[in-house]
């Protein structure tokens, strides 16, 4: 049987014709057409359990590849769905393309299915958006979707397709007019007369369209004036300091020429978000402790891709005196909360490397790289000792110890929930740059699941490893059934302490109540089983490194995996609730 020509085959060519290999969905009828035609282009269509994780899915394609990663949602609640993975990839500046099923154009506003304003409801939490009316309209509108999803400040876009321009322009005239009859009268003449015009509209010139043609979007070069002045202030600088963010990645395919730039440079380097592992494993330049008190003596401050907000104590604990250089796309960002001395606005990655033509390591910063050092070392072995701790459960810190030890060379970490995630932060280290995947500055619960899929389908040979605490994995666990039904390996770790530690540690002290901080040792080793995956349950200290070989053993041989860590409660990170 040969398939009718409909518009959800244009729209998945048009995708195509951009580079898209994964479109990420969960299944619904007005979107059925362009998941068909998808499949029929050479696209990998995963269906997933909750719409978020599509977007996160996405999400994470975008981050790791550079091409925008494709989310296909329904109308009304499946595209509701969706709100905080979308506001989450708008503040960490990831292009998404997300499309959103409708409503037939005739029958918007009229009580259809899933009909709601869905436009005045994307439109806070998008670049860009557009609800289409025209099937002649599809390939343009996804050329200037992924367009304005990567240019300037990345972020997500947002394509409304109504029903009737996805289905086969043959069927959608005889749903709109049946029951229309052949009466005579003036009222039903007109009526059929309106529907005629109206579907002349959407179908008109449908015909004539041509392949999709992807526009180019210029990287955004720094000013020569400004990188020669930059490289003046470094060569004037005893004690630089230089800190990568995600905003320093947001070029992929200079990750690795970036990389070689920060090493010219031989500034030291503090890396956070997606720019972590940058610089590989053990780099000398890489500090990973102290950044506080490295902020307060140093002499230049080189912000690359990254604000000061929260995680940066909003620039505070820079003394006004000290020179702040700020490079970001983002003209906002440039500026947040700590006006620079010089402000490069620029893509991180094209001035770093420019700078480092022009500037190289001096002998004379070696004291204080050699400083920042001797720190870094006293915390690591203050760590070690800590991981030698008694605990009630595992000891947590010793389990991320462990975690580091048993992860791949080619190892990807998902980070997804609060005091865990962030305890293994602090002890784990990627291997190479894009191999560390965290929310950002949303601090949003719930991506892992999503996160961990497109690295894994991006990354086929890669362990990818998804920490979780129990607080955050409730949000995405079911999403083992989609790793089962999709074959995507992935390795789970639940550090599970039965409670909201990041938030009970501070309510405690404070209020004296632990409310509403109280779960349960939860059996997530057998929630995993229910869906097929496996489950290995970790309570012991001295099975930690058999239990850990296990999953790396089931993962190996393709089955998703999440180990259950009945983890004991520490001081590790007493004290550090953001706001």
């Amino acid at each position: 049987m040969n398939e009718p020509e409909h518009g959800g085959r244009v729209a998945a060519e048009a995708l195509a014709a951009h580079g898209v290999r994964f479109v990420f969905t969960l299944c619904g009828g007005h979107i059925s057409p362009l998941l068909i035609g998808a499949k029929a282009a050479g696209m990998r269509v995963v269906d997933v359990r909750h719409e978020a994780t599509a977007v996160y899915a996405a999400d994470a394609v975008a981050r790791l590849t550079g091409v925008p990663g494709v989310a296909c949602v329904t109308a009304g609640p499946g595209l509701t769905n969706t709100i905080t993975a979308v506001k989450n990839a708008q503040l960490a500046q990831s292009p998404v393309v997300v499309i959103g099923g409708a409503s037939a154009t005739l029958l918007q506003g009229r009580g259809s299915l899933q009909d709601i304003d869905q436009v005045a409801l994307m439109r806070p939490h998008v670049k860009w958006l557009k609800a289409l009316k025209r099937v002649r309209d599809l390939v343009p509108a996804i050329e200037r979707a992924f367009a304005e999803a990567r240019s300037g400040v990345p972020g997500p876009v947002f394509l409304e397709a109504p029903l009737d321009l996805l289905y086969p322009e043959e069927m959608v005239r005889e749903f709109h007019q049946a029951g229309l009859g052949s009466s005579k009268r003036m009222s039903a003449r007109l009526q059929r007369w309106y529907v005629e015009r109206h579907l002349a509209g959407v179908f008109g010139g449908s015909s004539r369209q041509g392949a999709s043609r992807p526009r180019s979007v210029p990287a955004i070069e720094p000013e020569n004036g400004k990188v020669e002045r930059l490289a003046s202030m470094l060569a004037a600088s005893s004690k630089p300091v230089l800190l990568l963010g995600s905003g320093s990645m947001q070029s992929p395919e200079l990750a690795d020429p970036l990389a070689d730039a920060v090493g010219g440079l031989g500034v030291p380097a503090y890396l956070s978000g997606m720019a972590r592992g940058l610089l590989g494993r053990d780099h000398e330049l890489h500090m990973r402790h102290a950044r506080r008190k490295a902020l307060r003596e140093a002499d230049l401050v080189i912000a690359s891709g990254v604000p000061f907000d929260f995680r940066l104590n909003y620039g505070r604990g820079i003394p006004g005196r000290t020179p702040v250089v700020s490079i970001n796309r983002s003209s906002l960002d440039l500026k947040k909360n700590r006006r620079p001395d010089l402000g490069i606005r620029a893509d991180p990655a094209h001035t770093l490397i420019a700078l480092s033509r022009r500037s190289r390591a001096r002998d004379g910063w070696t004291p204080w790289r050699d400083t920042l050092r001797a720190r870094d070392d006293a915390r690591e072995t203050e760590i070690a000792e800590q991981a030698d701790g008694v605990t009630d459960g595992v000891n947590p810190i010793a389990l991320c110890r462990a975690i580091e030890t048993a992860a791949s060379d080619a190892a990807v970490f998902v980070g997804d929930g609060g005091d865990f995630v962030a305890t293994a932060s602090y002890v784990v280290r990627p291997r190479a740059p894009l191999s560390w995947l965290d929310p950002g500055v949303f601090g949003t619960l719930g991506p892992g699941a999503g996160f961990a899929l497109g690295a894994k389908l991006c990354r086929p040979e890669a362990e990818v490893w998804l920490l979780y605490g129990d607080g955050s994995a409730a949000f995405s666990l079911a999403e083992f059934d989609t790793f089962v039904r999709h074959g995507v390996p992935v390795i789970a770790v639940v550090g599970n302490d039965a409670g909201w530690t990041q938030i009970a540690r501070d309510q405690v002290d404070i209020f004296g109540d632990d409310l509403a901080t109280v779960l349960a040792r939860t059996d997530y080793d057998e929630v995993a089983k229910g869906f097929g995956a496996a489950g290995v349950r970790l309570s012991e200290n001295g099975a930690v490194d058999a239990a850990l070989g296990e999953a790396k053993t089931l993962a190996a041989a393709g089955r998703p995996v999440v180990v259950n860590a009945w983890i004991g409660k520490t001081d590790f990170r007493k004290g550090s609730l953001s706001v």
